[in-house]
This record gives C-alpha cells, sequence and structure tokens, in this order.
C-alpha cells in the first residue's frame, strides 16, 4: 500500500493510540502507521479541548445505580462521563477488525463481552447445556457446529481488553481481537461483569499458575506489582469496562450482567439470558437441568475429566486446584491474596470505575 493510499484513513483504522500527555487542555496521540516509510512512520497530533466542537463542559450526574440483569437506559454515551474528553471516543474510532478473526467474530444472536475472569465460562456452559439438551443434542461448547436453526449462534469475545493486552503490534493494528463494529450494532449485546479486585486476582493466578504461555516477565511478577500494571493490572480491567459502557449506555440492544447477582440468584437471571435469546417460556425441566449441570462444583469435575471440547478449559495440573480454568468463583476473594497496603491502592483506583456498575461504593458493593 503507497503512502497516498493509506494516508486517508490512517487516523481512523489505526487501532493503537497511545496518550503521552494527560494537561487537561492538551492531548497529544502518538499513532503507528503501517505501510509507510520510516521518515513517516510515525505522526503526531495536537488537540486542545478549544478545537474539539461540542466538548462537554460538565460532566453529567446521575443517582441511579444499574440494576443487575436488567437492560441499560443511561445518557448518550458522548455525554456522559466526559471527563477525558476526546480520549472517550477512541473505541468508536478504532473499532475496526481487518484479519480473517473478525468471521469468527461475526453472525452472532448475541455478544457476550467481559474481562477475563468474570464467569463468561459459567454463562457459556449453561447455555450450551440448556440448548443442547433443548434439541438432544450431546453437550459441547460449540453448538453451531450442529447447524441446528433453533440453537442460537453466541459471540464471546474479551473485545477490548484483549486488543490491548494480547498479540503484537500488527494485531492491533489489524483490530485481530476486537468485535466488528456492524456486528455491535445488529445483534444483542450482554456486558458481563465482576468485581474489578475479584478479576485481577483470577488473572493472576491463572497467568501465574494455569496459563504456560503467558509472558515470562509477568509469570516472575509480585501479586503487588502486577496489580499496578497499566495493561494487565487493575487500571486495565476498569479501563476497559468504563470503556465499554461509555461506547454502549443508551441502546436499547444493551443490557449488564452482574456476575455478583448471578451468583445470588442464578435461576433469576439465566432467565434473562435466555429471554435475550428469544427463549422466553424456557422448558423448566431442561432448565433446571442445565443449572445443575453447570454448578461449579460440576464444571470441576468436568474439567478434571477432560470433559470439555476446548483446549482452554484444561487445567494446568489436576493436582493443582489453582490451576483450574474454573477456579473458586468465590465473591470477595481478593482479600485473601491482596496484603492490606494492594486492598488500599486497589479501592483507591476502583473509584475510577463509572459509579453505575455498582462497585466501590459502601451502599452498592456486593457482599461477599
Amino acid at each position: 500500500m503507497s503512502r497516498s493510499q493509506c494516508a486517508p484513513f490512517v487516523l481512523e483504522q489505526i487501532p493503537r493510540f497511545e496518550v503521552l500527555c494527560k494537561a487537561p487542555s492538551i492531548v497529544r496521540i502518538s499513532f503507528a502507521c503501517c505501510g509507510l516509510n520510516e521518515e513517516s512512520s510515525s505522526m503526531a497530533m495536537e488537540i486542545t479541548s478549544r478545537s474539539v466542537p461540542g466538548t462537554p463542559s460538565a460532566e453529567i450526574a446521575t443517582d441511579k445505580t444499574t440494576q443487575p440483569g436488567t437492560p441499560v437506559e443511561l445518557p448518550d454515551p458522548i455525554q456522559s462521563r466526559p471527563r477525558r474528553g476526546i480520549l472517550r471516543m477512541v473505541p468508536q474510532l478504532t473499532r475496526r477488525n481487518f484479519s480473517s478473526r473478525a468471521t469468527e467474530l461475526s453472525g452472532g444472536k448475541a455478544i457476550v463481552l467481559s474481562v477475563p475472569k468474570s464467569g463468561r465460562t459459567w454463562i457459556r456452559t449453561f447455555l450450551c447445556a440448556y440448548f443442547c439438551k433443548l434439541h438432544g443434542r450431546e453437550f459441547t461448547l460449540r453448538p453451531e457446529r450442529y447447524g441446528e436453526p433453533g440453537i442460537p449462534r453466541l459471540v464471546f469475545s474479551h473485545d477490548l481488553f484483549e486488543h490491548r493486552t494480547k498479540g503484537d503490534l500488527w494485531d492491533r493494528v489489524r483490530g485481530k481481537y476486537l468485535v466488528p463494529k456492524r456486528e455491535l450494532q445488529r445483534a444483542k449485546i450482554v456486558l458481563l461483569v465482576r468485581d474489578p479486585r475479584d478479576c485481577f486476582v483470577s488473572l493472576y493466578v491463572q497467568m501465574t499458575r494455569r496459563d504456560p504461555t503467558a509472558p515470562a516477565k509477568f509469570q516472575k511478577k509480585t501479586v503487588s506489582d502486577l496489580l499496578r500494571d497499566e495493561r494487565f493490572g487493575i487500571p486495565g480491567i476498569i479501563r476497559a469496562m468504563n470503556d465499554w459502557l461509555h461506547e454502549f449506555a443508551g441502546r436499547n440492544n444493551f443490557m449488564i450482567i452482574r456476575y455478583e447477582a448471578l451468583r445470588a440468584s442464578p435461576a433469576e437471571h439465566f432467565r434473562e439470558l435466555l429471554a435475550v435469546l428469544g427463549e422466553t417460556a424456557p422448558d423448566m425441566s431442561i432448565f433446571q437441568e442445565a443449572l445443575d449441570f453447570s454448578q461449579f462444583e460440576n464444571m470441576q469435575k468436568l474439567e478434571a475429566a477432560g470433559a470439555f471440547d476446548s483446549k482452554i478449559l484444561l487445567p494446568g495440573d489436576v493436582r493443582d486446584p489453582e490451576s483450574f480454568k474454573v477456579r473458586r468463583g468465590k465473591i470477595g476473594g481478593y482479600r485473601e491474596y491482596l496484603p492490606a497496603e494492594d486492598q488500599e491502592y486497589a479501592a483507591a483506583v476502583l473509584a475510577e470505575l463509572d459509579e453505575r456498575f455498582g462497585y466501590g461504593r459502601p451502599e452498592t458493593a456486593p457482599i461477599a
């Protein structure tokens, strides 16, 4: 691709932005440009708040807390939480996927987005168990292979979080891990969230005890060091959650499900998930079977026996419970792993999480 061909769309389609200056009146954005010669391989632009039309002048406050498992009706995303100005629009500006993986992330009736270790294996197991049983098929985590019209295709993705933490520069340039924008406009979007502190601890255990492909530099880090990492630590988790909410808030095809609510009342919230998929009157006998099948104790037994038809659902060491994909699922378990100083740091950073998620404040924080 020539320089003249690349130039017209480089700002919109290069999905790697690095904030070099965070002063309130000026933002300097540097981005890598593919296909250009060495002399012009990097470009920079400066944008002042005065030069951006429609820059919000005041933050919108809300007293409402999102109810777990219900559609979210929130202010227009561009008008809400404007603290970071134009950077809040980054997900919309950079959501492009030019890789072959875009096909895998397309065609779903629903798209389940989450930070790793938010409980999506549990949701996936329940939904697959229900629909496979409903149509007389053997359980699989890939039921689309049956080609049954009544089994909805589901897309599960870590999307922005994976985009920022996985792969190399070329993967990010192509948007390899991003769900295509057109799919997010067409399908139902389910954002599965969990207390970022519990997410982080589970991710840390996975990277250090279970995943042999995790970078060696992270495997050698202490929990305190990794907690503060801008990409893999709690700041990166909070950033992804805030960006998703900013991007999708106000859409009628968007709902939030809280992991803590699922643990407290799985039958209620799994029925809500089925309703999103058009199953408004589920077969209750099959529903109960799927609930029992997806209980943590049973999932751990299945994982230990290698019954899941997925290589990602294999324990690192069957003798080490901490190396299992289905590990504990405990609410507030981070307290058993983080020393007091790290808990204080995590609580301080949690103040950056959008309050509508319901974490961090005493009156709405999930109770262990």
